[in-house]
């Protein structure tokens, strides 16, 4: 599953304790300009989250989460905080000059507002620093690499807050139990986006059998079971066929899809992760899914209970494997700490293409959102240069070895795909 730190949902939830702890976080300036804006009918006090566009003295532009562009004008008694992400208060925050907000910060601004909402006279700023929201997003993202995993939903226990997955790799299938608890945060793709950021808070009754999940927490020693601190889950299609026609006006491409025979359109938008199988890989893969090919050959892709990198798909310009073989040491080339491949470890170092690069015949392996009623599905990962593994799998059950996260950073607040 590219399941990236969220930066924004992290930011949002730090941001959103703040705003709803009450008066202990209200200076007295504030409350003081609050209670005579309220007393003289003046504009009424308003709070903005969102990040910062612009910065010209002390007007600053706020793109917000939600609405168009806010006006911020940071007044002279304004109090400016910087705290870290992750922090629920202000006791660690430390107070910082107006020449430290930067472009790309996240901020949440307290103060008076105009009438039509379009501008703010700012009497407090709330700032999580755009470098300390990329630092734990790699934070993060690494995490989600070592302690992740990811399958698809079988069973689902509403009473021991228990889901099972199945883990399929090129050497069999493993079933996991995904042990939840009320401190587990649970988030859901949007069926129509390929972003994390798009991702919606939702519970263990969200999830359903037939859904991909992607868990990250600690493992029992024997790999069957994990405790989940976070899991993010969606209902997505998988198509395996080939290329029927490509539109780059349109930004489309339609598939005959082996599995229900059909032409299938799908969207490639500018989030859609496209890489291609080096042929020797490819080979090598399509020979293990015949059997022929020993389960611990050098370069042969897959293994039981490999999970995916939440990030993968961001990986783009790590640049191919060595050798096409998936070989190295730890994660970086694409195996775990104790030798097994991980095929999307591998999958996000493999050579990047555009749509321009796909031809009608040419065979991929396709995961896309559900969609909409109005709108097809939108790719999420593709892969090409699958002809052996689909000659080697006609019916293209056995080479669904695709995870459908494709984030903006990694899960965990992307991100932090």
């Amino acid at each position: 599953m590219k399941l990236k730190a969220n930066r924004t949902a992290v930011a949002t939830v730090v941001l959103s304790v703040i705003i709803v702890s009450g008066p202990h976080f209200q200076p007295a300036c504030f409350a003081a300009a609050t209670g005579a804006a309220q007393d003289a009918g003046q504009p009424s006090v308003a709070k903005r989250i969102g990040v910062i566009k612009s910065i010209n003295g002390t007007a600053v532009i706020l793109t917000p989460d939600s609405g168009p562009e806010v006006a911020v004008t940071v007044q002279p008694n304004a109090r400016l905080l910087r705290v870290a992400p992750g922090e629920k208060d202000l006791k660690n925050a430390t107070s910082i000059p107006l020449q430290e907000l930067q472009v790309g910060d996240r901020v949440r601004v307290r103060g008076q507002a105009s009438a039509d909402g379009a501008s703010l006279a700012a009497l407090e700023v709330i700032v999580i620093s755009h470098s300390d929201l990329e630092a734990r997003h790699e934070g993060e993202r690494q995490d989600w690499q070592k302690r992740g995993l990811g399958g698809l939903v079988s069973a689902v226990d509403p009473a021991t807050g228990t889901v099972t997955i199945s883990v399929t790799g090129l050497s069999g299938k493993k079933e996991i139990a995904v042990h939840t608890s009320k401190s587990t945060v649970f988030r859901r793709y949007a069926p129509d986006s390929v972003k994390f950021d798009d991702a919606k808070p939702s519970a263990l009754l969200d999830v359903q059998p037939g859904d991909q999940l992607r868990a990250r927490g600690d493992r029992s020693a024997d790999g069957t079971e994990l405790t989940a601190e976070e899991v993010v889950t969606g209902s997505f299609r998988n198509v395996a066929g080939t290329v029927n026609s490509v539109d780059a006006s349109s930004g489309t491409i339609s598939v005959q899809d082996l599995l229900s025979k059909k032409v299938v359109q799908v969207k490639i938008a500018a989030e859609s992760q496209l890489h291609k199988l080096p042929a020797e890989m490819a080979q090598r893969i399509a020979m293990r899914l015949k059997g022929s090919m020993p389960p611990g050959t050098p370069g042969a892709a897959g293994s039981s209970g490999s999970a995916t990198s939440p990030a993968a798909g961001n990986s783009a310009q790590s640049g191919p494997p060595s050798g096409g073989t998936g070989q190295g040491g730890g994660t970086g080339g694409g195996m775990r700490q104790g030798g097994a491949p991980d095929f999307q470890q591998m999958l996000s170092r493999m050579p990047a293409v555009t749509l321009a690069d796909l031809h009608k015949g040419d065979a991929v392996l396709i995961v896309t959102t559900q969609g909409t009623a109005t709108g097809g599905g939108t790719a999420i990962t593709l892969l090409s240069g699958v002809e052996p593994i689909l000659q080697a799998a006609p019916s293209g059950s056995q080479a669904m070895m695709l995870a459908p996260w494709s984030l903006g950073g990694a899960p965990g607040g992307d991100a932090s795909q």
